[in-house]
């Protein structure tokens, strides 16, 4: 079926996420649903509100209000108003951590079953276990306030580095899309999907550790989706794969790895391979499946990777990366990741490589090399002398109240 024809794909802005269906997932993460333009600028000038925001000036709303705890979190400034709610950055009174703190606001309180869904959710982030990814801290309500509490991140989206960068070195590229690989492996063994991959979504610490943001859009693909109103296709249309477009119940861990790959392109080229006046355009253009092929834009990229990247976000899910394990095999496998972020300023910044797994140390055995090539090239690329020498000596790798 065309892109043209299919009823289930919205013409929405392209800075928006692309919702056909109402559910929560909608609502608990739209304030991360900016995406960037082909040339990684921003669609408006809306300034991102996430948990990952740095505290606003203007102190905290609900104080003024009267009520500045919710459990055991006192509320210390306010970071953002989503779709749900608003946002706060917390400090867990018995812990001594701070914490984000996303507030459910009374108008979806209201709503039937959707404090269900909230908590359910909320849960399903809570499953999400990994060191690069934003954790939940906990789910409850206070006074009829229903709120979830988040590890809070001190730093920066991707985008927000891009936009002040450009594009990445190949080995800055192949760092952090490795961490996101690693995040969301463990996710897809749990049978979660993310369904919103994209430099928004991707945090630096001050230190340069990565995290993925905003599980709160994964969907449980062993979950019955009338609990979710069936139909939802959340994504953002530069990033969203085009089976996600057609038919968002039918997606599975490969739907991140085609948005990871659009990010990895992005990260090496500072542009979008699919553009479009509007978000069916945009669809439309994947469906095509013709781009321009990364290295073209950008001659360091090696050869190899440029087809690492094109198996990324194939069309055909039968060519595309079968799972994380494959993408990290033979995104690992190149040797060209750079332990630290370049671009990271700090004397005690994160170092860490796939073949590591967070110490500096190991070395990588041989790892096989993709072999499908990009629609209307020729297969076989040989190796640069760049990428033989690599092969021979492969481093270590606040609240709403009346």
């Amino acid at each position: 079926m065309s892109a043209s024809k299919d009823p289930s794909i919205v013409d929405a802005p392209l800075g928006e996420t692309v919702v056909p269906g109402q559910s929560l997932s909608g609502e608990l993460d739209q304030t991360a649903a900016h995406s960037s333009t082909p040339q990684g600028k921003r669609m408006d000038n809306q300034e991102q509100k996430t948990a990952t925001a740095k505290p606003s000036d203007e102190g905290t709303k609900s104080s003024d209000k009267g009520t500045s705890q919710l459990g055991k979190y006192k509320l210390l400034k306010k970071l953002g108003q989503g779709g749900m709610g608003e946002v706060y950055l917390g400090e867990d009174t018995k812990l001594g951590r701070q914490a984000a703190i996303k507030v459910l606001s009374k108008a979806l309180a209201g709503k039937g079953d959707f404090v269900e869904r909230f908590y359910r959710e909320a849960r399903s982030m809570a499953k999400m276990n990994h060191d690069n990814a934003v954790s939940v801290y906990d789910v409850d309500q206070d006074n009829g306030i229903h709120y979830v509490a988040m590890e809070f991140v001190d730093g920066k989206s991707m985008q927000g580095w891009m936009d002040t960068l450009g594009k990445l070195s190949v080995g800055d590229a192949l760092h952090v899309t490795l961490r996101c690989a690693e995040a969301l492996q463990v996710a897809h063994n749990q049978s979660m999907v993310h369904r919103d991959i994209k430099p928004d979504n991707v945090m630096l610490t001050s230190k340069g550790k990565v995290k993925v943001a905003d599980f709160g859009l994964a969907k449980a693909t062993d979950e019955d989706m009338s609990m979710t109103q069936s139909g939802t296709g959340l994504g953002t249309p530069y990033y969203m794969a085009p089976e996600q477009a057609r038919n968002a119940k039918h997606v599975d861990g490969r739907t991140d790895i085609y948005a990871l790959g659009i990010t990895l392109y992005y990260f090496v080229t500072g542009k979008l391979p699919f553009s479009g006046n509007s978000a069916l355009e945009v669809i439309m253009s994947k469906e095509k499946g013709q781009f321009t092929a990364a290295r073209k834009l950008n001659p360091e990229v090696p050869e190899r990777l440029d087809l690492i990247i094109d198996k990324m976000i194939a069309k055909d899910l039968n060519t595309r990366c079968k799972d994380c394990g494959e993408a990290i095999k033979l995104l690992s496998g190149l040797g060209l990741e750079s332990p630290s972020l370049s671009f990271i300023d700090a004397p005690d910044k994160v170092v860490q490589t796939a073949a590591s797994g967070g110490a500096m140390g190991s070395t990588r055995g041989p790892q096989s090399m993709v072999q499908t090539p990009r629609p209307a090239t020729t297969s076989g690329v040989p190796k640069t002398s760049a990428e033989d020498a690599a092969a021979k000596a492969k481093p270590p790798s606040l609240i709403e109240t009346s």
